[in-house]
């Protein structure tokens, strides 16, 4: 049984960081493919930052300067650290995995089968 939960959310002004982290249970971080999206109110998932097995990554372009993926094989881990924060990152951020990684592309990661119930960024 795949368990993904998120941690780490919350709100913060224009310009701060947050990080939000994803523990596993009956999935390995060390094979697959991982990563983050989003949703904000009446707008369409995004696929925001993905990272593989291996350890090579993709993020969208809304984010790719701003956002860093990782993931701590120890304790099984996924991490995305938020700089640079706009009022338009605003949104659930879901923690998602693939046990296939066909394409190294942030966007795919809205497809992935297993997701965790997500953490609230609030962002003014």
């Amino acid at each position: 049984h795949v368990q993904l939960v998120e941690s780490g959310g919350g709100s913060v002004q224009a310009g701060g960081s947050l990080r939000v982290s994803c523990a596993a249970s009956g999935f390995t971080i060390r094979s697959g493919c991982w990563g983050w999206f989003r949703q904000a109110p009446g707008k369409e998932r995004e696929g925001v930052a993905l990272v593989t097995y291996g350890g090579s990554t993709s993020y969208a372009d809304s984010v790719k300067g701003r956002f860093t993926i990782s993931k701590d094989n120890s304790k099984n881990t996924l991490h995305l650290q938020m700089n640079s924060l706009k009022p338009e990152d605003t949104g659930m951020y879901y923690c998602a995995a693939h046990s296939v990684c066909s394409w190294v592309q942030a966007r795919v990661v809205i497809d992935f089968p297993y997701r965790g119930q997500g953490t609230q960024v609030t962002v003014s």
